[in-house]
């Protein structure tokens, strides 16, 4: 406190800066209560009550499923240009990201998050305990948009079914809405002639694919958007595509379509005949199967670690050497296994731990069931309501205001309508539950991993590390691994007092866990 001449002055700590930031993933959830304007009125609270001040509002109405949304990254940009600011305000988890890369990200810009509706306030000091069930939240968020990504490719196989291409329009075609009121695909009146003569050309034996894309370059083939010639794989692209036959394949299932073919069968058949002809390739020969192919880099100078079969039964891994000798010396496969396993070893954090975690899950499991209570509630409001119109219309077909045929043409639309909510009422049921069981698997697999690893053949052994590990190196006889997340806070959470894990039940705390950042997806 500092004093003048007309008496003491008080010297208040300045206010802490921070960003907030509101997503909405669909028109749906703006029904459902999670406005943006809702969502900010909510952050504002909370900082005025914390005496924190909002620098800037970021908002994003999209998907998160792939990364690229764009206030998303504008923010990301002002955290790094702005030192003094580092407080991001967000309502829960999965307003924030729905992916892994977008976790790691934030994680990278040395931040702190507050999750309003969560309570919780996340940092580099918050307790191992926090991150992991934060990132089990992040895992399970992204579990949901591939649950509604699901949803999507079932539509998709119904019109398959239905012989209606369910995608976007091929060169040749384009979509269009059909008298039905469904998308469906037509020829392209400026291209679907072209692609017709594309494959007279070709079946005739006498042209290159190169020669080919010439004469579709001349025949007006290029590309929609910029207006460049196809390559050579555009084409082949082409030939290959049975759809210009009247039928197309889905998903390893051949149906037969409802558009008009620009070929027939026969002439696909023959072009289909040239091209195995001019692309014949000799078997390959049967290759050895290394388990840490590609897995493994070499401490000492970067270059990958490849196998070798010597004495044609012992494998033993070596410095590719690319860059100079190195002096890493040859290594047995087995030794390695030993090494890996220990590493997985320290995923096992006890039976005593467990409690704690599945409670930590079910507690975090509320607001992704609100979420799917309110999403039921719409829908069954919206099947009410097409019964009630066809229970009306039907009323007014017998009193003779409406004729038969209007009325079962608009009936048919609100079953079907129906039928599309009865469907994802019952995705929301099942993917309740399933946000709670897939976290409970994913500790199952942690405590499961080394036994697992142990007991594997080498194709299965590298799938399970590439899923649970991102770098490992080898340097002087010794492995040095980075868990992807959220195995690295497993792995924390195992290793620290309490957490009971390792070979055996040992603990774990006399083990260092290099920690790293998610470069990737794990390859599940």
């Amino acid at each position: 406190m500092k004093k003048n001449q007309s008496g003491p002055v008080s010297i208040l700590p300045p206010a802490r800066k921070a960003l907030s930031y509101a997503r909405v993933s669909s028109k749906e959830q703006e029904k459902e209560g999670f406005s943006i304007p809702a969502q900010q009125k909510l952050l504002q609270a909370y900082a005025d009550q914390n005496g924190i001040v909002v620098e800037r509002e970021f908002v994003d109405v999209e998907t998160a499923k792939h990364t690229g949304r764009q206030n998303f990254e504008e923010m990301v940009r002002y955290l790094k240009r702005h030192e003094a600011v580092r407080l991001v305000l967000v309502e829960k988890t999965d307003r924030l990201y729905r992916n892994l890369k977008d976790w790691v990200t934030l994680d990278e810009l040395d931040i702190e998050i507050h999750l309003i509706k969560e309570g919780v306030v996340l940092s580099r000091e918050s307790k191992s305990s926090e991150k992991f069930v934060h990132g089990i939240k992040v895992l399970m968020a992204k579990n949901y948009i591939d649950n509604l990504s699901e949803e999507a490719r079932k539509g998709q196989q119904e019109k398959a079914e239905q012989g209606i291409w369910p995608t976007k329009a091929p060169r040749g075609y384009i979509n269009t809405t059909g008298p039905n009121g469904k998308k469906i695909i037509v020829p392209d009146p400026k291209t679907a002639g072209a692609i017709t003569h594309l494959f007279g050309w070709y079946a005739s034996g006498t042209l290159s694919l190169k020669e080919l894309a010439l004469r579709a370059k001349s025949a007006g083939l290029t590309y929609r958007s910029t207006g460049k010639p196809l390559p050579t794989s555009g084409i082949h692209q082409i030939l290959r595509n049975r759809l210009y036959t009247g039928e197309f394949n889905w998903k390893g299932h051949l149906y037969k379509g409802r558009h008009a073919p620009l070929i027939t069968r026969e002439l696909w058949e023959r072009v289909q005949g040239v091209l195995d002809g001019r692309n014949a390739k000799k078997p390959k020969s049967g290759k050895p199967e290394f388990a840490f192919a590609g897995m493994i880099s070499c401490g000492h100078c970067g270059c990958a670690m490849t196998g070798e079969i010597k004495k044609r039964r012992y494998i033993y891994y070596h410095c590719t050497g690319y860059k100079g000798k190195c002096p890493e010396p040859y290594v047995r496969e087995e030794i390695l296994g030993e090494r890996f396993s220990d590493v997985l070893a320290k995923l096992d954090f006890g039976e005593s731990t467990l409690g704690w975690m599945t409670t930590a899950l079910r507690e975090s499991h509320g607001d992704e069931q609100k979420e799917h209570e309110a999403a039921i509630a719409r829908l069954k409001g919206e099947h009410e309501r097409l019964q009630n119109r066809i229970h009306a219309m039907y009323l007014d077909k017998l009193d003779g205001r409406v004729d038969r045929a209007f009325f079962e043409r608009m009936s048919s639309e609100w079953r079907s309508e129906q039928e599309r909510c009865l469907r994802e009422m019952g995705w929301h049921q099942s993917a309740d539950q399933a946000y709670l069981e897939d976290g409970i698997q994913l500790l199952d697999l942690a405590q499961k991993a080394s036994r697992l690893f142990a007991k594997q053949e080498p194709e299965q052994k590298r799938r399970l590390l590439k899923f649970v590990l991102s770098n490992s190196t080898w340097k002087n006889g010794e492995l040095a691994a980075t868990f992807r997340q959220p195995f690295d806070l497993i792995a924390q959470t195992a290793s620290g007092p309490g957490g009971g894990g390792g070979k055996n039940g040992a603990g774990l705390s006399g083990h260092t866990v290099w920690l790293g950042n998610l470069d990737a997806k794990p390859d599940s």
